[in-house]
């Protein structure tokens, strides 16, 4: 039989699993233990061993799975990785978003493009690599809640690390169109409670209005802003070159003659540098202890300012020598390496020593959208793409 006839079989095997993969609703903060539940029998009855990590609730599930290699000479495991969160839906799909809708060579469904169907192509591709005599382990790494500030990957980076899994080589498989992404920018987002004394308008003096001392923060963080953009680092690879600062919303106040005693922000930051998140979360900490809070105390002592940490996902650097990009270079025959503005979990791995590359299948373009879809042929260079993997690391 020849390879072109295995990789047909295997791209349809791959859209009966997205298509699978698509049906399970597994929208950020939601359940999706019924997706790795799918994913898990798929592979143990390939006989790969498995573990599972939870958040606190035991409702969100992360998963990594190994195919053990026929004959380890010392090298270094893959790890295949994806996440199985997708964002919300709107009303506005002229699709089922959870049902699979083949048209003019499009697959739509809600994560059909980010990122459901890199996993469907490794498992698709799984059985190929229990059967293969590799040289290698072949890990699978599916984790939840990357959408919301990568809730779930630092859960199961800290297993890897008790496990002593942090020599590596690791494919994320955001859509990148099978180019190599090396570097990202990283993403802190945050949440600022304010706690104040409700009142009649008509006596302002008398209250402390959460809403107001929100504003004077807001305001300081635009100043902050201002000062990432001074705080450029030379030759910088992103677009724009320097940290960004954005706030998100401003929630407080119940009618428009009474005092607000409650108000919170969003916010996020994403450092070029690491020291860039330092110094912006050191100068809005000080601002709002030294400066909001006392005049808030004055009049009302039980007021309250409190910052939370949503998330912190580091970013994602780029290295002279990589094996990763190496590797995905060698398999594709693209020597370009490109950055990228959104987030990935691949700093988390980066970070523990792991080798890692941002590769796969679909555009970022089509990702978060309405009608989201992932064009089939990306599925199919994919496939191409981890078959090369099969044939590099096999051995006689």
């Amino acid at each position: 039989m020849s390879t072109e006839i295995n990789l047909e079989k295997l791209y349809n095997n791959s859209v009966k699993i997205l298509s699978d993969l698509i049906s399970f609703k597994t929208i950020s903060g939601e359940d999706n233990s019924a997706l790795i539940n799918y994913c898990e029998d798929f592979l143990q009855k390939l006989g790969a061993t498995s573990f599972k990590t939870y958040d606190k609730e035991k409702k969100r599930v992360n998963l990594f799975a190994t195919i053990k290699a026929k004959k380890i000479n010392g090298t270094k495991p893959i790890i295949l990785s994806g996440h199985t969160d997708t964002v919300p839906v709107s009303k506005s799909w002229s699709t089922d978003p959870f049902k699979a809708t083949i048209k003019d060579n499009k697959l739509y469904g809600r994560g059909a493009c980010d990122m459901k169907g890199f996993i469907a192509c490794v498992l698709a591709f799984a059985p190929i690599y229990s059967k293969s005599n590799l040289n290698r382990d072949i890990h699978f790494s599916f984790t939840f809640d990357e959408e919301t500030a990568c809730l779930g990957a630092p859960i199961l980076i800290q297993e890897l690390k008790k496990r002593k899994i942090q020599d590596g080589i690791c494919i994320i498989g955001e859509p990148t169109k099978m180019k190599i992404i090396d570097a990202h920018k990283g993403c802190y987002e945050y949440t600022t409670y304010f706690e104040g004394l409700a009142g009649h308008s008509s006596e302002p003096h008398k209250g402390v209005s959460a809403v107001e001392f929100a504003t004077k923060y807001a305001n300081k963080l635009i100043e902050l802003r201002e000062e990432l953009k001074k705080r450029t680092p030379k030759d910088s690879i992103f677009d724009p070159p320097f940290s960004t600062l954005q706030v998100g919303g401003i929630f407080g106040g119940i009618a428009h003659n009474v005092i607000a005693d409650k108000c919170y922000i969003n916010w996020e930051t994403r450092p070029v540098v690491k020291e860039d998140g330092v110094y912006l979360n050191k100068e809005i900490d000080k601002y709002a202890n030294e400066v909001l809070l006392p005049e808030m105390k004055k009049i009302f002592p039980k007021s309250n300012i409190k910052k939370e940490i949503i998330g912190e996902v580091i970013g994602f650097d780029r290295v002279k020598e990589s094996e990763a990009c190496d590797l995905v270079s060698s398999l594709t025959g693209d020597n370009s390496r490109e950055v990228v503005s959104f987030g990935t979990e691949a700093g988390l791995f980066q970070e523990i020593g792991i080798s890692t590359v941002v590769c796969g299948p679909g555009s970022i373009e089509q990702a978060h959208k309405v009608d989201e879809f992932i064009e089939l042929n990306e599925l199919k260079k994919c496939l191409k793409f981890l078959d090369g993997i099969k044939k590099k690391f096999t051995v006689n």
